[in-house]
This record gives structure tokens, C-alpha cells and sequence, in this order.
């Protein structure tokens, strides 16, 4: 805990789902969080907030300069499931050339870095198969170029690739489970696919703390980990949960949207993380969903008092 307090912490994607939750967690901490959007924020904990394009490599070199960072988490990025050309410069610019621009800063002041990947590279646990997405293709160029920033310049970088998280305050409401959730609460009916996608879903305060564990573990620097269960679960089943948490008297009805196309089963080696972090997932599927529909519902609740 000592460590913390003397730390300055610069959080990139902070205002992205796992970024909000990283960045409530370190000032919890007691570390001075500089955090970075895009777009204007509020703060929410006593971080401090820039607006700073990281695919502007002048305007990210300032940022560095301004804030001296010891620690760099960088979540950002542009995320999308899309399988339209329409994203493809979008996850260029953002994930890739904005990824180039902040290892690159990060090495010239030498500033220890946890990178974000994600589950949908290629990679051992899934037979190294090609990316299925624009996103998927940006991202696994992004930690490519990270490994490329350890190897040949020593910049002390861990990449953590998430798996499918979940939890409250899910920014992108159509994702499954708020999507579903809120449905349930609001008296609607979800239009659902066919429910037949595996995935490996995790809760976003297991993988906030694999996140500021790696942030420590010399171990770790240089290796390129899955963070996630390990169990895959089918969205059928997970919707079928958020049914019964919910108390929803009828059943869910499969088919009425369409699948997305080209999507792979993604599930995660979690022997890597548990070696090189001491880290291990904490919260079983049903308890991380049933305290995701108790904050949702929290907050309509909320919502109706104010109206």
C-alpha cells in the first residue's frame, strides 16, 4: 500500500469500461491518477483528466512531458465488433498508430507500461487463428508492436489480453449482458441471436486486479498474458441466468436477431497469468451477474426517485 501514494499514474481509455473501474480502483489506492479521453470529463474520484488524441503523436509526447508518469495503463482504444470495412481506418488510427505513439513516449521517459491486448488475437489458445475482425487485427498489431518496444529497447511492457467482462456501469449497453439486464428491468422483451456463441466471461474487478498486479510483477514484463476463467459459457446460457437473477417470469426467446458472422470460440489460458501475476479469477459467472443486475437495478431505481 505505501507504494501507491508516491506513484503517478497516467490511465489512457479512462473513461472505457475497464478504465473507469482501473481508475477508481488506484485512487482507492492512493495513487495520483492522470487520466485520458478523448472527449471532456468529470472527475469522478479526485483524477486528474486530459483531452488528448493519443493518434496525434505530438500532442501525446506533450502529455507525457506534462504529467512525468511512473505508470502507464493503456487501455485506450477503438472498440467495435463490426465486420464492415466501414471501422477499418477507425481501428488503424486509434489502436494501432495510437498504440506506436504512446510506446514511444513511454520509452523516452522510461515509464513501466501495462498494455491491453485482446482475446481475439491469435494466439496459442486458439490455435493461433487469423483475426476475425478489424478490431482483432488492430489490437494484435498493437501488441505486437509492444513486444517489438520490450525486445529491442527494453521498455518494461506486460500486455493483458481480457476475455469477454462484464459488470456494472458497462458504458456500450448493447453488449449482452446490459443490454439483457436492462431489458429484464425495464419490462421489455431483448431481441436475442440464436444464444449458440461461447465465450469466456469475467467480471471487471477480477480483471482490475490483474491489472494492478501486473502493474508490479517484475515477473511479468515482457510476456503477453490471457486474463479470463478458462470456462467457456454459451450467451444462451448467460442470458438464461440473467432470467432467473432477474426474477423475469418468461422465458427468453433465441432468434429473432441475426449471428454475427466469422466469430470463433475465445477462451483463455489462465496458467500464464497465474504463474506470472499470482493471479487467479475470484468471482464465479452467477455472483459477478447477480451483482451486475443489483447495480442496474440500483441505478432505475435511482432514475425513478429523480423523475
Amino acid at each position: 500500500m505505501s507504494y501507491w501514494p508516491e506513484t503517478v499514474v497516467l490511465v489512457t481509455g479512462a473513461a472505457g469500461f475497464i478504465g473507469s473501474h482501473l481508475v477508481a480502483r488506484l485512487r482507492a489506492l492512493g495513487a495520483q491518477v492522470h487520466a485520458v479521453s478523448r472527449r471532456p470529463q468529470q472527475a469522478r474520484h479526485g483524477e486528474i483528466w486530459h483531452e488528448t488524441r493519443l493518434d496525434d503523436a505530438a500532442g501525446t509526447a506533450r502529455l507525457f512531458r506534462s504529467v512525468r508518469p511512473g505508470l502507464l495503463f493503456h487501455l485506450a482504444g477503438e472498440v467495435t465488433g463490426s465486420r464492415g470495412d466501414e471501422v477499418v481506418r477507425a481501428t488503424l488510427e486509434s489502436n494501432v498508430v495510437g498504440a506506436v505513439n504512446v510506446l514511444s513516449a513511454a520509452r523516452e521517459h522510461d515509464v513501466r507500461t501495462v498494455f491491453t491486448g485482446s482475446i481475439e488475437e491469435p494466439r496459442p489458445g486458439n490455435d493461433h487463428a487469423p483475426p476475425s475482425s478489424a478490431y482483432a487485427m488492430s489490437k494484435w498489431a498493437a501488441t505486437g508492436y509492444a513486444q517489438l518496444y520490450h525486445r529491442l529497447w527494453d521498455l518494461p511492457v506486460t500486455v493483458l489480453r481480457p476475455s469477454m467482462v462484464y459488470g456494472p456501469a458497462q458504458p456500450d449497453v448493447t453488449k449482452l449482458v446490459p443490454y439483457v439486464t436492462l431489458c429484464l428491468l425495464r419490462g421489455e422483451r431483448p431481441r436475442l441471436t440464436r444464444g449458440a456463441k461461447l465465450a469466456d466471461w469475467i467480471y471487471v474487478d477480477d480483471v482490475v486486479d490483474a491489472f494492478v498486479l501486473a502493474s508490479q510483477a517484475d515477473k511479468a514484463v515482457g510476456h503477453t498474458l490471457d486474463i479470463a476463467t478458462g470456462v467457456r459459457t454459451a450467451a444462451h446460457e448467460v442470458v438464461e441466468r440473467l432470467y432467473r437473477i432477474a426474477g423475469a417470469g418468461a422465458r427468453p426467446e433465441f432468434g429473432a436477431a441475426p449471428d454475427r458472422p466469422h466469430d470463433i470460440t475465445q477462451v483463455g489460458d489462465i496458467a500464464p497469468a497465474a504463474d506470472r501475476l499470482g493471479w487467479t479469477p475470484a468471482t464465479e459467472l452467477d455472483e459477478g451477474l447477480r451483482r451486475t443486475v443489483n447495480w442496474y437495478a440500483s441505478q432505475e431505481c435511482h432514475e425513478e426517485t429523480r423523475s
